[in-house]
């Protein structure tokens, strides 16, 4: 055999050997897809489930997500207007997508863009925890600009819609042990009845440098900042102040409280 012959023969072993491999891959990710897709609805139903601080009850009771859920309604909000809407199809509406499309999304000036994400969805999933007729909470996703990411997560308001029940990130790419600290439980229950509004109902609630003395006056307005990770503190303040204010939550809020939402 000449040394051609076995070269195109090793050529032809290789190339057949990426075409199995590539069927291989490329059928793995067709079929594992579909779990992938559960996976990720699973995911993002049990972080709105641990910021309205129904998770670890629902586990105990040994409940499954899906019956955890039920509990929980879903409206499409305009956040221009703060009302309900049915401008598009709440089951298919990705909010995450919304946000860079023009059709569906602002640009925002940057004296408006306190959470550094360039550009507002028009319209915004909310999450309400109902008993009986009655509203007992509700979740609302927040995202905004740390140090090196955007951070996804969700807050939690008790019925009055002012005081916190509970804060959770579930994506960003922040400095572990510094900003990453964002997922540390001990850090996320301070925010636990902490209050949004003042008494002229503008957000006064913001991350401090250092802790909070819990005997000085306004207190309940403030939370610890993020020990190392100014920027990171410096963010999620930033981002509080803009979903909870007028370019956020605030108009739907308040007609919430007046019942014409």
């Amino acid at each position: 055999m000449s040394n051609k012959d076995s070269i195109q023969k090793t050529f032809i072993v290789a190339l057949l050997l990426c075409i199995v491999c590539s069927v291989i891959v490329s059928t793995a990710a067709v079929l594992l897809k579909p779990a992938q897709i559960a996976n990720k609805s699973k995911d993002f139903k049990i972080n709105i489930l641990k910021a309205g601080g129904l998770y670890d009850a629902g586990i105990a009771e040994g409940k499954s997500i899906n019956d955890m859920f039920e509990s929980v309604s879903t409206k499409l909000v305009d956040l221009d207007t703060g009302e309900y809407s049915e401008a598009v199809d709440i089951e298919s509406y990705d909010q995450r997508k919304a946000s860079k499309d023009p059709a569906l999304s602002d640009d925002l000036s940057s004296a408006d863009d306190l959470a550094k994400i360039s550009r507002r969805e028009k319209y915004s999933k909310v999450y309400l925890v109902n008993e009986g007729d009655e509203v007992k909470k509700v979740i609302l996703p927040i995202k905004g600009y740390g140090l090196w990411s955007t951070l996804y997560g969700f807050i939690s308001l008790e019925s009055d819609l002012t005081t916190v029940s509970g804060l959770t990130f579930y994506e960003h790419a922040e400095t572990p042990g510094l900003g990453g600290e964002v997922d540390n439980p001990r850090w996320k229950g301070l925010w636990s009845g902490k209050k949004i509004y003042d008494d002229e109902n503008q957000v006064g609630l913001t991350v401090i440098k250092g802790k909070v003395d819990a005997g000085t006056p306004g207190s309940e307005y403030k939370v610890d900042g993020l020990s190392g990770a100014t920027l990171t503190s410096k963010g999620v303040d930033n981002l509080i102040k803009f979903w909870m204010g007028n370019m956020g939550y605030s108009k739907f809020l308040n007609n919430l409280k007046s019942g014409e939402a």
